[in-house]
């Protein structure tokens, strides 16, 4: 047999040329294993960036990368009911997978989500978990399994076995300038989710200032293409396209979003953009794993998991399970960290236009996820160690009348920090005391496969 040249495969991508699948499972091999340098991949990256990939040519990538490592693997009868997940691009204050998950495993789904971490202005489930204490967010393959059929949903991260070539590719497009390719992120989140052994899966794809994708158009590029490669693939999925020009829940931080989920778990607190998202979502997995005949069924049963308590349940032995408190729902005042700074956030004089019938007009929600890294409950490097008290809370929506609530809550560590935070979320918000159209939807768009397999 012929030696394979990986340069081969790098000329033929520049040069526009489809590869096939057994070349592209070789190239993505030599990545696993070293055998292709830092140089050759970084090259193939930019030819990938420069020259796209078909649909085609993006499946048979992800296929590789998903058997780069090892997969979960579900025996028959082993999980009774179906196998789901969602995945988000990420955002500020979106913490719905803390509450989707349970309400979904409460619906009768298994749910064994493997998440990632916050880097930049966007938060990450995996560190709000981790601000219950004890909580072990990279417990081991065996533990996730039991975790996930005595409660329904395991929440982890990916071990080093799971999709190795992804880990590597994904650092060198970081310092490659190749991190904006829409193929290499369509393979890069779903050889993950393919290794997680899923049935259904729905995406959660933001927009707006405060969105990786920040055009539309962008985020509906990168939509389709997870969707096309996800069901080409074999994982039937579909995606929606949600607003992140403002935080999707009143508040940003680590364990300040825990507790916020903790409340719309038992009942005690309503968060209409939030919840929207989250029975938008649940009802596209319950519908796709036939366990609702439409949508008003799904939201109804999803609504019934809150009611009855058995969402919250369903949190507190996943919870229990990875190693955090049997007694969090009880006592979740008590044991999650709390910031020794908690001040509220005035509206600024200027900002006062006709008296108290100024309103907020837009937010720069980058600017408040940048505020909370700079609090110190973000990571601006992987190694970075983050404060999970830190945060805002009773974040003012877009539309808000200046009535004498604050802007929001600031959770800081010090006043100095505070002080910071403060100034940031004054400036993030701009002002206006003219008439102001109603709330933008935020849920803009459903996004389908474009070639739905037989």
């Amino acid at each position: 047999m012929a030696t394979y040249l990986p340069q081969e495969t790098i000329r033929r991508q520049r040069d526009g040329i489809s590869l096939s699948a057994e070349e592209l499972t070789q190239f993505v091999s030599g990545i696993a294993d070293g055998r292709i340098g830092d140089a050759q991949l970084g090259a193939f990256a930019m030819a990938v960036l420069w020259r796209g990939l078909s649909t085609t040519d993006c499946v048979a990538l992800t296929l590789a990368m998903r058997d780069s490592g090892k997969r979960l693997r579900w025996q028959i009868g082993e999980l009774p009911g179906p196998i789901v997940d969602k995945h988000s691009t990420g955002g500020i204050g979106d913490a719905v997978s803390l509450v989707l998950g349970p309400m979904l495993a409460a619906c009768g789904c298994f749910v064994p989500m493997i998440s990632g971490r916050g880097l930049g202005h966007t938060g990450g489930t995996l560190d709000k978990l981790e601000a219950i204490p004890g909580y072990r967010a990279l417990a081991g393959e065996a533990t996730m399994r039991r975790v996930v059929r005595e409660a329904g949903i395991a929440i982890v991260g990916a071990d080093a076995q799971l999709a190795p070539a992804d880990r590597r590719l994904y650092a060198v497009r970081d310092v490659t300038a190749t991190v904006e390719s829409i193929p290499l992120i369509t393979a890069s989140i779903l050889s993950k989710k393919l290794a997680a052994g899923l049935q259904h899966l729905v995406l959660d794809v933001k927009f707006g200032n405060g969105a990786f994708m920040a055009a539309t158009g962008d985020a509906q590029a990168l939509a389709q293409s997870l969707v096309d490669v996800a069901t080409g693939a074999g994982l039937p999925t579909n995606a929606l396209l949600t607003d992140m020009n403002e935080p999707l829940a009143p508040c940003a931080g680590n364990a300040i979003e825990v507790r916020m989920a903790l409340d719309v778990l038992t009942g005690r607190t309503l968060a209409p953009r939030f919840q929207e998202v989250v029975l938008a979502l649940g009802a596209e997995l319950l519908i796709a794993a036939k366990l609702a005949a439409n949508e008003a069924a799904a939201s109804a049963l999803l609504q019934q998991s809150i009611d009855s308590g058995a969402a919250a349940e369903r949190f507190a032995r996943m919870v229990h399970g990875l190693g955090g408190p049997s007694d969090l729902l009880e006592r979740a005042d008590a044991l999650l960290p709390k910031a020794p700074v908690i001040r509220p956030v005035p509206w600024p004089a200027h900002a006062m236009c006709d008296g108290r019938n100024s309103r907020i007009a837009r937010i720069a929600t980058r600017e408040l996820g940048l505020a909370v890294v700079r609090l110190g409950g973000g990571r601006l490097q992987l190694s970075d160690l983050i404060d999970p008290a830190v945060g805002f809370s009773a974040l003012a929506a877009i539309g808000a009348a200046n009535d004498g609530t604050p802007l929001a809550w600031v959770h800081a560590a010090n006043d100095a920090a505070a002080d910071a935070a403060i100034a940031a979320v004054q400036a993030a918000c701009e002002y206006t005391d003219q008439p102001m159209a109603g709330p933008a939807p935020v849920i803009a768009q459903r996004i389908t496969p474009r070639n739905t397999p037989p």
